[in-house]
């Protein structure tokens, strides 16, 4: 059981959608380990996205901003919402993620793909080909085309339009990207692979000098190997088991995480996190989310899948705070339940018991209720 004198500061940012109702499943664990484990919790809660936008006309406030500075991390549930299409692009609900990344340095995405032995059958790929997958895709996420300049839309001279956007890196982004990725490895099966398009892009080039660069000089006791986006994505499909910790950036990054979610056989089931530069206080920025998005075509009814946003706590304690034996815990209560055969409609197969929201996060407080005992 964790120790802990002073109260542990999170900011929690619901957001849009089905994010209020699954951070109600979320705040359930967290109450169960203050009842259970000795730990104190100073909670903040704010506006994001959408929710934000109605209210203060912005998807985010500098105010939260600065709440976000001052918390041990954040934990998010999701922003997005088709009545706001109409506003200007720097006015999306999406807007609000994009910036607590880039005012809080956030540079290194963590999106594990794990498929648990209860829902071998729900992935599209064969049982044998996904049984025991367990791959963590490091994404750069501050950098690259999505943040390189320069960028927009212009006019040219016959009246025609053009988009442009930049894909840029320098050293230092890459490098502290792959130390991320080279610890993670150490923790896990000492093993690295650096995906980019070394072949066709500069950008590429220097990504794979930079990461072989930093692997000879600080991490050589893990293994290294470089592979082509396009080859990652086939061998994803073909033969996932083979990777254990892959680092990329951030457009391939974006693609290659939503591939290997879907060979778990839900985005409803995946957490992420997403870590910043340790500070001269010693506090490292981080924020952890589910990566399935608002679902605003099943908000409010009750039914959306709140195991992501347990599982984000679940890395928060493990990333943040280091409060390995409560997530361990979490991720043990959440293997169980799925093993009693209790399933929200995305993960639904025939012959299990379909639950809501509310049931799946209270059976999973159970759970840990028998764990602990």
């Amino acid at each position: 059981m964790s120790e802990q004198k002073t109260p542990i500061k999170l900011l929690v940012l619901p957001g849009d959608g089905v994010g209020p109702e699954i951070m109600q499943e979320a705040n359930r664990v967290l109450a169960w380990l203050e009842k259970n484990r000795g730990v104190t919790f100073d909670l903040t809660y704010d506006l994001v996205g959408g929710a934000s936008l109605a209210e203060y006309g912005v998807p985010i406030r500098d105010e939260v901003i600065e709440k976000a500075w001052a918390s041990d991390a954040v934990l998010f549930g999701s922003v997005g919402d088709p009545k706001w299409t109409h506003v200007g692009f720097d006015k999306r609900p999406e807007i609000a993620i994009l910036k607590l990344r880039q005012e809080l340095g956030l540079f290194a995405n963590l999106r594990p793909a794990k498929v648990f032995d209860a829902l071998v059958d729900a992935s599209t790929l064969r049982p044998e080909v996904v049984r025991g997958l367990d791959i963590m895709i490091v994404r750069e996420t501050v950098g690259g085309i999505y943040f390189g300049e320069p960028r927009g839309i212009e006019t040219l001279a016959d009246g025609s339009r053009r988009g442009i956007n930049t894909e840029v890196y320098t050293t230092g982004e890459i490098e502290r990207v792959a130390r991320v990725a080279f610890d993670l490895a150490r923790k896990r099966s000492n093993r690295v692979c650096s995906v980019e398009k070394c072949n066709v892009m500069e950008s590429g080039l220097l990504w794979k000098e930079v990461v072989t660069d930093v692997h000879g000089r600080e991490f050589k006791d893990v293994e290294l190997s470089h592979m082509l986006a396009d080859n990652c994505a086939m061998q994803l499909v073909r033969n996932p088991r083979q990777f254990d910790v892959l680092v990329t950036g951030n457009l391939f990054g974006d693609l290659l995480s939503d591939l290997a979610s879907m060979l778990t056989g839900s985005l409803g089931m995946l957490p992420s996190a997403t870590l910043g530069a340790v500070q001269d206080n010693g506090k490292r920025p981080a924020l952890y989310e589910p990566i399935h998005g608002s679902a605003p075509d099943i908000a409010g009814q009750g039914v959306a899948n709140p195991i992501a946003q347990i599982l984000s706590l679940a890395m928060l304690l493990r990333y943040s705070l280091d409060m390995q034996a409560e997530a361990d815990l979490i991720e043990q209560a959440v293997a169980n339940v799925l093993a009693s055969g209790l399933r929200t409609a995305d993960i639904m197969s025939e012959g299990m018991a379909r639950v809501g929201t509310a049931v799946m996060g209270e059976a999973i407080v159970r759970e840990l209720d028998k764990l602990q005992k």
